[in-house]
């Protein structure tokens, strides 16, 4: 079965607040990650390539890998987006506009973030830009009209900054149900990255494609395992019983409690 490691970073920061730190690589170690993906010689594509494969509508080149970036910290539309074009690493972010919007509303927690009016900023650096929603809730414990609102009002901000269609979405946090899928589909998104912390394949779901979700205690060898198509299982794969049950759970808990923040 083909293999593609789909990475998800979020802050590349020295100094991360602690809700996300996590979750975030420093700029040094950053760095050694994406010459050691150099070195292994994958093909860098954006989702987007990814997804006309999985359509069937065009083929990747050998051995590629999908660089991907959520939340819309502010390292992403400078020295990040520097890191990887000195590269030639294009890439795919995934912003939440109640975030980078000033005014704006999200659920994140406090952290130094870029602004909507860098979002162009990324794309002459060569990104994909994609939605990641409005305030980063857990999608599949939403009432239809909110999650309505999630989905598509992202897409006609960024749309409007950008002049041009957004047609991918990653879900916060990874949590997605069928019925989101379909809403997902049902706002004009071609897809829907996850988490799943698994390899992508050719056969992969479009609408919840796996990635590998970058923590601060890996180190460049788990990144050349996941290049060399070791180290996570293989997607699609249907979601276990206890995936099932805390989705459960998390759907009680906000018909008590409202919408949580999606971390």
């Amino acid at each position: 079965m083909e293999r593609i490691p789909v990475l998800l970073y979020h802050a590349v920061t020295d100094d991360p607040p602690g809700w996300i730190a996590e979750f975030s690589v420093t700029p040094k170690e950053f760095g050694a990650q994406l010459d050691a993906i150099v070195a292994t010689g994958r093909a860098p594509v954006t989702v987007g390539a990814l997804v006309d494969h999985l359509a069937g509508r065009a083929p990747l080149p050998p051995r590629p890998v999908v660089l991907t970036f959520d939340d819309g910290f502010a390292d992403l539309p400078g020295p990040t987006a520097e890191a990887l074009a000195s590269r030639a690493l294009p890439a795919t972010a995934y912003l939440t506009t109640g975030a980078i919007t000033p005014g704006g509303h999200s659920l994140l927690p406090p952290a130094p973030m870029m602004t909507l009016s860098q979002v162009p900023l990324l794309a002459q650096y060569g990104m994909e830009v994609g939605a990641h929603t409005v305030t980063h809730p857990q999608l599949d414990t939403l009432p239809a009209a909110a999650l309505r609102r999630e989905l598509r009002e992202p897409k006609a901000v960024l749309e409007d900054v950008l002049g041009h269609e957004v047609t991918h979405l990653a879900y916060p946090h990874g949590y997605n149900s069928r019925a989101v899928r379909r809403a997902v589909a049902d706002a004009g998104y071609a897809s829907a990255v996850a988490v799943r912390h698994a390899l992508s394949s050719g056969t992969d779901e479009a609408y919840r494609i796996a990635r590998l979700i970058l923590r601060r205690g890996h180190t460049v060898a788990d990144i050349e395992a996941w290049m060399d198509g070791r180290g996570a299982p293989v997607a699609p794969f249907p979601d276990s019983l206890p995936t099932v049950g805390w989705r459960l759970y998390r759907r009680a808990r906000a018909a008590v409690k409202g919408p949580v923040f999606a971390g």
